[in-house]
């Protein structure tokens, strides 16, 4: 009898497309370990009248991707893993305000016992990714979640040929201080990595 395929959850929010196409990748590498993904945008809470044309332009990019519905995108999945740029060292508002609605699920424990991961960006080398991977992390304990990371097994975050994201908390990018830098090869592959690693993990737990 073959093993059902763990649904994931792939849940982000994108400004100006950097944390976008990050999920992307981790999404492929949820298909390449034999899981479902889900690919889903937290909603907006900037009021359009105040986005600037990188905005608009990345939104464009994005207009397909569903929005979740905090009230019912928890429920039937196997494990998850959450984008989300840095915010002073913390998930962003908009990805806040998902989380926030989740009080039911919550007390349901919809979500105990699944594995979930964190990925993030952020302007500069040192600008709180991993504060924003752990910090996010803390919401997720709060639900009861197994907490993975990206072991050193997965040896691009040891790379010393370029200034790159990525840490044993999760995968991440550096996007520049315009925002000019998107995600490298070399950063993608740790996305895909983490999409892989988790989605093995879930496979177990099922």
């Amino acid at each position: 009898m073959s093993q059902p395929k763990p649904k994931i959850l792939v849940l982000f929010y994108s400004m100006y497309g950097h944390i976008f196409v990050m999920a992307k990748t981790v999404a492929e590498g949820v298909l390449e370990a034999g899981g479902e993904p889900i690919v889903k945008q937290v909603a907006e809470l900037i009021p359009t009248e105040f986005w600037d044309d990188g905005i608009r332009k990345a939104k464009e990019t994005m207009k397909e991707i569903p929005v979740a519905d905090p009230r019912k995108d928890l429920n039937g999945i196997n494990g998850l893993i959450v984008g989300t740029p840095t915010r002073f060292g913390n998930m962003t508002a908009q990805m806040r305000n998902f989380w926030d609605q989740t009080g039911g699920d919550w007390m349901s424990g919809t979500i105990i016992g699944k594995p979930a991961a964190v990925f993030t960006s952020t302007a500069t080398q040192h600008g709180g990714q991993e504060t924003t991977i752990l910090s996010t992390m803390i919401t997720l304990l709060h639900h009861g979640c197994v907490l993975v990371g990206l072991p050193y097994s997965f040896k691009e975050q040891m790379t010393l040929e370029e200034i790159t994201g990525g840490s044993p908390y999760g995968a991440s990018t550096i996007a520049g201080p315009m925002g000019e830098r998107m995600p490298s090869k070399n950063e993608l592959q740790m996305a895909k990595d983490l999409g892989k690693h988790l989605t093995t993990i879930a496979k177990k737990l099922i």
